[in-house]
């Protein structure tokens, strides 16, 4: 996959699109959210008289505009193309019921002379050894066809006049296809549709559906050629309706922002309602697994791919959900995708696919299993609901087992401790944000028995149990600071590092105060690192970089670390600053919305990830506490 960037991202429960700024569809995941992509190019484009193809998203003549309909994931993109005068709307979206991609065209003839438009699509399956892709030709349009998977792109308002299944490479420019076969082993294929000719000002309209399904329960070909007819007597115009429908309403059940009126204002609330819109297309409606991002690098070309679901990271997500009223997507979370996730040991891995099943990982992450025990109790922070405790009790317990006996190994300098990896898996050793979230984590179990203490009044064992559990827990929380200020914390530097082994200053530093509350935002110590962050990890606009001397892509700002420091100075009441980090997230937002990974510092632009779902929940935990100070 050649294209990195998802610029807009549209979908339903099982089906996720993602498309660039110029209207071209590069990934549609399906049946999960994150799992299986598919597809390797999917072209459109138009031969108008004699021209050879001019594609809908790359042409030298070619200007667009992009936008999604207000409080929708519908997106629409506007191609002008200055040669032939020949406007193109094209509008994206996916049905609500349905798992059908659907495309409405509307050409308009702005030349003074007659346009002859042919529409040609050339779609190619991702294909190998084990799932080997073919095409064959259905009534109006092209089936793709694997083993497990199926696409099937057709219309039902005007008929395909010609298709190409093999060789389609080499006759794609000229937008001309011949073929004789009807079926064939290509995992690429073209089709085309005559729209016939447009006079001066004349406006037409077309439509095309892409259905995805999967062969677990209908596999036989009269139950796809069965599910495709259902397909055809869809409504292009009812189904946008239905979907323009749904998401205003989703919205409107999950917004309570009424900023209006200046456009710094506009801006803010345009990336709050995008946030309430991305979340459900990141998360998993079975499991409640939310994955981090659409992913960019299928290749692992620059990284390790993001299409996946850490723990660590949800927990910031899930603390945004409960503030956009999106409880019961958090409750599935931790009651569903952590239970079915935790290793016997108590632990958990490293990241997963939303639907549970373990994911490629490359290290051990302790703060992966401190973090769910934070996330609970602080879910029950806002809910009191001690029905949701007493579920997870079992699971937090097993977790704190686990942790306890890793606390037990670095405090005692144990040689056999298995290493873990920092909160940015670049580092193996001991990382002062683990140990803060461990430190958290037992907190929070301390309060989850005591939030729990009439509920388990009656089982004496259990209570005797808890007095030993909190004894351990109460001894181990001391270690930990003792460590921290120990090993942690360079007197020559008079500031906090990151790790016992290289000791940089690094961002998650602030961990041990914000959101772990190890130490108070305003120790001497704390203060004094914060000067030191700021001497060598804010940059020249604004933003904060992760760590010292970070590679990953280029030297650039993170959203995360630039809205983490926004947090701390809330803590500490320096609403200023606060609002100078958070307006630099504001004014780095994409036209749609979106929040990225990291910010271009020379161009002031969103860079590599749009769309991350961690910078989103950062965004809006700070925002909720800017609105509960009254500063925006």
């Amino acid at each position: 996959m050649k294209t990195y960037i998802n610029d807009a991202i549209i979908g339903n429960k099982e089906l996720k699109v993602g498309l660039t700024e110029k209207g071209e569809i590069v990934r549609i995941c399906y049946p999960n959210i994150d799992f299986r992509q598919f597809i390797e190019l999917f072209h459109v484009g138009v031969k108008i008289n004699d021209s050879n193809l001019i594609y809908l998203h790359n042409d030298i003549n070619n200007t667009y505009s992009q936008h999604y309909i207000e409080d929708t994931n519908v997106l629409k993109t506007e191609i002008k193309n200055t040669y032939f005068n020949l406007k193109m709307i094209q509008t994206d979206f996916v049905s609500i019921s349905n798992n059908v991609i659907i495309r409405k065209y509307t050409f308009a003839n702005e030349h003074e002379i007659p346009l002859d438009v042919r529409v040609v699509i050339n779609s190619k399956m991702i294909s190998d050894m084990n799932n080997f892709a073919s095409s064959k030709v259905i009534e109006n349009g092209m089936l793709q066809y694997s083993h497990g998977y199926n696409m099937a792109i057709l219309s039902n308002t005007i008929k395909m006049d010609s298709y190409k299944i093999n060789g389609v490479d080499e006759v794609i420019e000229s937008g001309i296809l011949q073929d004789k076969d009807y079926i064939g082993m290509s995992p690429n294929s073209a089709i085309s549709y005559d729209l016939g000719t447009l006079k001066p000002n004349e406006v037409k309209e077309f439509s095309i559906f892409i259905f995805v399904s999967d062969n677990k329960e209908k596999n036989k070909l009269e139950d796809i050629e069965n599910q495709i007819n259902k397909v055809r007597k869809l409504d292009a115009e009812k189904e946008l309706q239905n979907a323009k429908k749904y998401w205003k309403k989703y919205v409107k059940d999950h917004s309570s922002l009424t900023l209006e009126g200046s456009t710094y204002k506009e801006i803010i609330k345009n990336i709050y309602t995008r946030t309430i819109l991305l979340f459900p297309l990141l998360t998993n409606q079975t499991t409640g697994g939310m994955s981090a991002a659409m992913e960019i690098d299928e290749d692992f070309t620059k990284c390790g791919r993001y299409e996946y679901c850490w723990p660590r990271d949800a927990i910031y997500v899930t603390k945004a959900l409960d503030l956009l009223k999106m409880q019961k997507e958090t409750e599935k979370f931790y009651k569903v995708f952590c239970k079915n996730t935790q290793s016997k040991s108590g632990m958990w891995e490293q990241r997963f696919f939303t639907d549970g099943t373990l994911a490629p990982c490359w290290g051990y992450q302790i703060d992966e299993t401190a973090s769910i025990v934070y996330g609970v109790y602080d879910h029950y922070t806002r809910t009191k609901d001690k029905k949701f405790l007493k579920d997870n009790l079992k699971m937090l317990e097993k977790a704190v087992s686990f942790l306890e006996k890793y606390t037990e190994d670095i405090v005692q300098d144990k040689k056999e401790m298995r290493v873990s990896y920092d909160l940015w898996e670049m580092h193996e050793g001991v990382s002062i944000y683990s140990l803060a979230s461990i430190f958290s984590a037992f907190e929070a179990m301390q309060k989850v028995y005591d939030a729990l203490e009439e509920e388990l009044s009656e089982n004496r064992l259990k209570q005797e149990n808890i007095v030993k559990q909190k004894e351990i827990i109460e001894k181990q929380l001391k270690e930990l600071k003792n460590y921290v200020l120990d090993r942690l914390y360079d007197e020559e530097k008079k500031s906090f590092v990151r790790n016992t082994e290289d000791k940089k200053l690094d961002i998650s530093i602030l961990g041990i105060t914000v959101p772990f509350k190890m130490f108070s935002p305003n120790e001497k110590k704390i203060t004094n690192t914060i000067e030191r962050i700021n001497l060598n990890l804010r940059t020249y606009t604004g933003g904060y970089l992760r760590f010292e001397d970070d590679h990953y892509t280029e030297d650039r700002p993170w959203v995360v670390s630039t809205l983490w420091m926004a947090l701390y100075y809330l803590e500490i009441r320096e609403y200023k600053k606060a609002k100078e980090c958070f307006d630099f997230v504001i004014s780095t937002s994409t036209k749609h919305g979106f929040l990225a990974e990291q910010v271009e510092n020379r161009e002031m632009k969103s860079a590599w990830v749009i769309g991350l779902g961690w910078s989103h929940a950062m965004f809006i935990i700070v925002l909720n506490e800017f609105e509960r100070l009254g500063l925006v």
